[in-house]
């Protein structure tokens, strides 16, 4: 075995090890309920934000609402 294959085969043994590690604390926490919670309420937010770019995204791109600026910008 030449010793670029043995640091490659350690690396892959630690990555895995770190994997199995992670997967087994998450289970032992019991988060899930509190992660679903949390995972809701931000889904929610996404959601009011979404709508107020949507609202905003109106704002900006009216072409009425351009005219009429551009129009008090000339008499002003």
């Amino acid at each position: 075995m030449n010793p670029f294959e043995m640091v490659l085969g350690i690396v892959l043994i630690v990555t895995i090890g770190t994997v199995l590690k992670a997967r087994f604390r998450h289970r032992e926490s019991g988060d899930g309920d509190a992660a679903e919670a949390e995972m809701a309420a931000l889904r929610h937010r996404v959601d009011q934000l979404h709508e107020r770019v949507q609202v905003l995204e109106k704002l900006a791109i009216d072409p009425a609402r351009r005219l009429a600026d551009e129009i008090d910008s000339l008499r002003g």
